[in-house]
């Protein structure tokens, strides 16, 4: 099963707006594995929560979840299907 795609959906706090255009750039570069898509600003505590669904081998989905991590200003967590 080496390989197989799984389903998974990155939760992604964005804490710093200064951080969205890097964000940004990296979604758009796997944007090959990416299912979809949500933001939900959150003005009141100044900060967005986007979730990505994906569908990509784990070690893609790791590398995306290592990229975006590294982003100053966001955190990052990913929940895997049991499929």
């Amino acid at each position: 099963m080496e390989g197989a795609n799984r389903i998974a959906v990155i939760a992604i706090v964005v804490d710093n707006r200064e951080s969205a255009s890097m964000l940004n750039e990296i979604l758009h570069e796997y944007g090959d594995c990416i299912i979809g898509r949500m933001g939900i600003p959150y003005p009141k505590k100044n900060l967005s929560l986007i979730s990505v669904a994906v569908d990509a081998p784990n070690d893609r989905i790791s590398a995306l979840t290592g990229k975006l991590g590294a982003i100053e200003g966001l955190t990052v967590r990913t929940a895997y299907s049991k499929a």
